[in-house]
Formats: structure tokens, C-alpha cells, sequence
């Protein structure tokens, strides 16, 4: 391979999850911060999303290796399982023989062990990975087990990880007791460009790079384009373009070769192929290609339009910062507070774990299928919704991917007084409705 010829130890872009190739962007310090936070509080679960390819794995794999040796760690990795499957595969990570066990022997079993291991001072913690393939009938036996406790406090900590399809299944009305028990809901983000590339140079680092380029700085940018700051993705491009210089016997990886690499994997940029099925044609550079709009969004704040934008096949991310797609400048919404999931016949809306949630006809949702003329509502700002059956208009300025920062604005008043009032009322109404939305977000 090319370990001699870049003069690495060992091989830095494997998909295998290694523990000593982890890198902790922001995002993923929380998460693992939230990991940790389960071995000293036992008062609900905590959930960890994230799409594939994101790291989880990964993450879950450092925690376990700094665990304190007085955790008793049980992980679940194949969740297509029926509740009694579960039970058993849960003891048989205890060290139990449970196969021939009835329903109620297994439950006994557990619950016995549970509280002699308390009584030894020992914790327990149940890792579920891939959780969101857990059917409803086995995420009510991991509630039923999460209730065995003692005078004191619980005895089982749990960990649920899985893709963000876990958020819709905790969210279904026949788990609202299972949902009533989660602590903590954290959804592990892509890596940012500037994370993405130091990640790139850490993995190097890690290999046995000694902080020589091997990847020129102005590929990073390119790299982003077509792996969306995924981890997975990320390692698979990098993997496969230090395969094709080693071959082309170059010492560094330029942005031609990165063009080559995506060329012979027949990738799309990565917003284009994110949830779609896109037919996998050869790309022949790494221009933006075309594609045509399939839905617009309109941005209004009392009824006033402050902008739109249109939707291609992808991801439309929306939220308070300037590195969103469409940014809404309202104390109201998170960081990243939303995104529309969009294909060539559908759109959906995602909550991305905001902390005031995303209401659609006055409910609020996590996953939802949009119609025209939904509605969504954030504060006093609303985004409607619509298809789009034909391209834009020559001369629309309307961006695709990508919009300007939305602020409110009240340019159109007559008089400076006029400016004034009018921006306190607003503002005084805004906080008054984003108040009343926070308290639905918190149940109260």
C-alpha cells in the first residue's frame, strides 16, 4: 500500500471506528461530554443522533476505552431483534447462558443482577447502538428496565444512539412514557470545512505524518463539497485519492487529484445527493453542476415577505448563524434550528434539536412530510412552503443553495419616529410570542 511511499505508520483514513484516531470537534465534545454525564446521574436516558457516517461509533468506542473499570458495560449492536431476543442478548452481555429462559426467568434474572451489582458497588450502563431499529415493543422492555432501582436512585444508566429516525420513533404516541425518561437529546452534526480540515490533518498526525502536506490546503475546500463534513465520506475520498497519488508516484495530493478521485468514485456533490436517488453519472470536474429547483421557501415576519429561496435535491439547513442556509437573526432559533430534507418528488422538515422545537399548524414536530402551503412557524417568523414544477425565471436572483442573512427590516415605515415605535412593538411582541412557544417547548 502507500504507508512507505507517505511514510506513515499505519493507514490514517480506515473506516474501521478506531479510538486513537478520534477527533473532538465541538460537537462531538459535547457528545461524549453527554456520554459521560450518564455514569454520575441516573435520572433518565440519553440520546445520541447522528447521520451515517458521523462518528458515533467511533465515539462510543473512546468512551468505553476510558470507562472506569467499575462500570459492568453491556453494548447492543444488532437491534432486529424481538423483546425476548433482546433480554437475551442483554444477559448473555452479563455473561448468563439465557437462551432456554422464559420471559419471566429472563426479567428475574436481570433485575437480580442489576441490584447485586449495586449492592457491590458497581454502575451499570446499557449502550444501544443503531437504536432506531429497535421496534416500539422493545423500547418498552428498555423502559420497564430502566425503572429497577433502589431506595435511593436507578441502577441501569442507558445510552441510546442511532440515526436521526430515532427522534421520530421516541416522538410516537405510543412511547411517551419511554420519552418521558430521556434526560438528554443531542444530534451529532457534520463537521464544519475548518473542522473537516483539521480532522483530515489529524488522522494524518495520528498515521505518522509528522506534519508534512500531504493533502495541499486548497483541497479542502473541494473535499467539503463532495463529503458534506462527514466523517465516513471524508475518509473514503482521502483514502482513495492517497491511493491514486501513490500510484501516480506524487508526494502530495492536489486539487486535480481530488477532481481524478471523485471522477472514478462517479460522486455528486454532496448536497445533491443527500437523501435522493440520483442515477451515478461521471463527473467530469468538480464545477456546481445544474440542477433544477424542485420546492421554494418564503421567509415573512408578520406578514411582511423578507426573503426566499429555492430548493434543489438536498438539505436546507436554517438557523441563527451565518453558516446556515437561510439565517434568521431571532433569539428564538438555534444555532442550526431546522432543515428541509428535500427530493425530487418530496420535502421533509427536521427538527435538528432545537431547544424552542418547529411548529406546523400549531403543533410542534421533529420529522414531518411538508404540503403546499405549510406553514412553518419559529417565533414570529414563518416559512411557507411550496413545489416548484418549473425552473426559475431568467433573471431570478433566488439562490439555490445558499441565501443571504435574513433580518428583519422596516425600511418601507414613512419617518424615523415611525421606525422607532414600530422596531419596540416588534420587539416586545416577539419576546412575548417566542416566550409562549418556549413554553410549549418546555411542556409547561
Amino acid at each position: 500500500m502507500y504507508l512507505e511511499h507517505f511514510k506513515l505508520k499505519e493507514l490514517p483514513f480506515r473506516l474501521s471506528p478506531d479510538p486513537a484516531f478520534l477527533f473532538l470537534s465541538q460537537i462531538h465534545s459535547r457528545a461524549k461530554a453527554y456520554m459521560e454525564s450518564t455514569i454520575w446521574f441516573t435520572d433518565g436516558f440519553v440520546v445520541i443522533t447522528g447521520e451515517i457516517g458521523s462518528g458515533k461509533t467511533t465515539l462510543i468506542e473512546s468512551f468505553l476505552k476510558e470507562i472506569d473499570q467499575d462500570v459492568v458495560v453491556a453494548q447492543i449492536n444488532q437491534t432486529q431483534v424481538s423483546p425476548i431476543e433482546f433480554l437475551q442478548g442483554l444477559l448473555a452481555q452479563f455473561g448468563f447462558s439465557p437462551f432456554r429462559m422464559r420471559k419471566a426467568e429472563l426479567l428475574d434474572t436481570l433485575n437480580n443482577f442489576l441490584i447485586e451489582q449495586h449492592a457491590n458497588g458497581r454502575r451499570v450502563l446499557l449502550i444501544i447502538d443503531e437504536a432506531q431499529n429497535l421496534s416500539n415493543k422493545v423500547l418498552e422492555e428498555v423502559r420497564l428496565l430502566s425503572g429497577v432501582e433502589t431506595t435511593k436512585e436507578k441502577v441501569l444508566r442507558i445510552i441510546l444512539a442511532g440515526q436521526p429516525e430515532l427522534h421520530a420513533k421516541l416522538d410516537s404516541d405510543e412511547l411517551i412514557q419511554l420519552r418521558q425518561r430521556v434526560r438528554l437529546r443531542f444530534h451529532l452534526s457534520a463537521l464544519t470545512e475548518p473542522e473537516m480540515g483539521d480532522y483530515i490533518l489529524h488522522r494524518l498526525r495520528v498515521a505518522g505524518s509528522e506534519d508534512r502536506e500531504i493533502f495541499e490546503p486548497d483541497t479542502f475546500p473541494l473535499i467539503f463539497r463532495y463529503t458534506g463534513g462527514i466523517p465516513r465520506l471524508t475518509n473514503t475520498l482521502c483514502d482513495t485519492c492517497l491511493l491514486s497519488a501513490f500510484g501516480s508516484d506524487v508526494e502530495k495530493v492536489d486539487v486535480d487529484m481530488v477532481r481524478k478521485v471523485i471522477g472514478e468514485l462517479q460522486w455528486q456533490e454532496y448536497a445533491g445527493r443527500t437523501h435522493t436517488d440520483l442515477p451515478a453519472t461521471r463527473i467530469d470536474d468538480t464545477s456546481p453542476q445544474p440542477r433544477p429547483p424542485v420546492g421554494r421557501v418564503v421567509l415573512s415576519k408578520r406578514g411582511i415577505t423578507i426573503d426566499h429561496a429555492l430548493l434543489v435535491p438536498g438539505r436546507f439547513i436554517v438557523g441563527r448563524t451565518t453558516d446556515n442556509d437561510m439565517q434568521i437573526d431571532s433569539k428564538f432559533v438555534s444555532r442550526h434550528h431546522m432543515q428541509l430534507v428535500t427530493s425530487v418528488d418530496s420535502c421533509y422538515v427536521e427538527d435538528l434539536n432545537s431547544t424552542n422545537g418547529v411548529f406546523l399548524n400549531g403543533k410542534r414536530v421533529r420529522r414531518h412530510k411538508l404540503q403546499a402551503g405549510d406553514v412553518i412557524k419559529l417565533g414570529m417568523h414563518e416559512i411557507t412552503y411550496s413545489p416548484v414544477d418549473l425552473p426559475a425565471e431568467p433573471g431570478d436572483d433566488t439562490h439555490a443553495t445558499r441565501t443571504t442573512v435574513l433580518q428583519d427590516s422596516d425600511t418601507d415605515l414613512d419617518s424615523d419616529d415611525e421606525s422607532e415605535t414600530d422596531d419596540e412593538s416588534e420587539t416586545d411582541d416577539e419576546e412575548q410570542d417566542e416566550s409562549s412557544y418556549s413554553s410549549i417547548a418546555r411542556g409547561s
